[in-house]
């Protein structure tokens, strides 16, 4: 090695160990939970990031859609029967039948949800916590 590099060496050592360099510090900060980390834990914390953002695109469509048919409705173009779109909508994503979305039916959605993006995963353990942490994000 040559003298410039082991100075580099060194230098760069004294930085990261020093309180003077965010990154260092951060990262020591979260050492435990870099111990702790799983590619499923990574891979669930992007698939609940895109969770996030694909429920984000879709409250934003599904919103526009009410707002022209609730005018369209207000102004006397047409005439909407919101009793029955509100029972075929609930019909539709109803798991047990119960009339309501209850618990169990998120809870149902979530394992069939969760068997598909962990299905052949080498490592799921943690994909939980990391959805829930990107769906947090």
């Amino acid at each position: 090695r040559t003298s410039t590099a082991a100075e580099l060496d060194k230098h760069y050592s004294t930085m990261s160990s020093s309180n003077d360099d965010p990154m260092a510090s951060a990262i020591s900060k979260i050492k435990p939970l870099l111990s702790k980390m799983t590619f499923g834990s990574v891979i669930g914390y992007c698939s609940g990031t895109a969770a996030k953002t694909v429920g984000k695109a879709m409250a934003i469509g599904i919103g526009f859609i009410y707002i022209a048919v609730q005018s369209a409705a207000y102004s006397g173009y047409i005439d909407v029967n919101w009793d029955k779109v509100q029972k075929e909508a609930i019909s539709k994503i109803d798991t047990d039948g119960d009339g309501k979305i209850t618990e169990e039916d998120v809870q149902a959605y979530w394992a069939k949800l969760k068997k598909m993006l962990t299905y052949n995963l080498p490592s799921a353990s943690g994909f939980s916590i990391g959805f829930l942490y990107g769906l947090r994000a």
